[in-house]
């Protein structure tokens, strides 16, 4: 992997799991799919004028393109996401950043009974280090009385999520990224723009810490990560860049520690040193071989 690809790989992850702690703020203090349906569309809004002043045109995407933009906007948007922020109205932000973590051992299962790709031993083998650092930071976790109802909701997230990840590499090919971002955006505000006002009470008590948390969880995950993760998936592939979601467990944990209190315990920081081996197993199974010369 090249250096400017794990750099992105890097920021993303940092990005997404920002994204946990400003969630748990803002679903706190506000009705979760209303003022999801309102960052979609603030989010895409943002993307489709950047993408306009970008020179991108809707008129210029492709039949696979509007299909993955589709897609993307019910599963990654309406249901990965509209799942998760209902259901940290009830469990810590850390422990969400967690189950969305084991979201790369999908992709690469899916990958591997659907469109037929396969992982070497090494890769195989770190994906399944990865799941056991999961479930020790996990298993630390539920011990504080976690709400089973949430977690289900979260693991369900992160099989949409998985789904979306693997349609990404019909959106991103063809150019027109910004656009697809934008526009997959307002599939997510439009659906639970929707399903809101039937499911949930629009209650709202705004306070600062409310409307930073909605703006830049509107910006920086919403519209910035999501940008990176398509550029990433262009680049390195979607079993590749899935594998840094095993990072959000240790970004998702410091940053809730750090902003919200949430406990810091000495299984999560064992869980975290298993899955950064587990990526670094994955990404040495992806490296080339080294080509020796021919004998003289």
């Amino acid at each position: 992997m090249d250096v400017r690809a794990l750099l992105m790989g890097l920021g993303f992850a940092v990005m997404w799991a920002s994204a946990f702690t400003s969630t748990r703020m803002i679903v706190t203090e506000a009705p979760p799919l209303l003022s999801l349906a309102l960052r979609f569309a603030l989010s895409g809004g943002i993307g489709i004028l950047i993408a306009l002043a970008m020179g991108q045109s809707w008129r210029g995407l492709t039949r696979m393109q509007w299909r993955a933009v589709v897609i993307l906007g019910l599963c990654q948007n309406a249901l990965y996401l509209g799942l998760n922020w209902t259901a940290m109205q009830w469990i810590e932000a850390g422990l969400a950043s967690i189950i969305a973590a084991t979201m790369p051992l999908l992709v690469a299962f899916l990958g591997w009974t659907l469109m037929g790709e396969r992982l070497r031993p090494m890769g195989t083998g770190g994906l399944l280090l990865g799941v056991l650092g999961v479930a020790i930071i996990m298993g630390a976790r539920l011990q504080g009385g976690s709400d089973p109802t949430g977690i289900v909701m979260c693991f369900v997230a992160a099989l949409a999520l998985a789904v979306a990840t693997l349609t990404v590499r019909g959106a991103s090919s063809g150019g027109n990224v910004m656009m697809i971002v934008g526009l997959q955006m307002l599939v997510g505000a439009v659906t639970l723009g929707l399903i809101a006002p039937w499911v949930e009470d629009w209650t709202v008590t705004y306070t600062p810490r409310l409307i930073v948390a909605f703006l830049y969880t509107a910006v920086v995950p919403g519209l910035l990560a999501t940008w990176v993760w398509f550029l990433l998936v262009g680049r390195i592939g979607a079993v590749r860049a899935a594998t840094f979601h095993f990072l959000t467990p240790f970004f998702g944990v410091a940053t809730a520690a750090l902003l919200l209190g949430e406990d810091l315990g000495a299984g999560d920081v064992i869980g975290v040193a298993i899955i950064m081996l587990g990526i670094l197993a994955v990404q040495l199974s992806k490296a080339p071989p080294v080509r020796r010369p021919p004998p003289s």
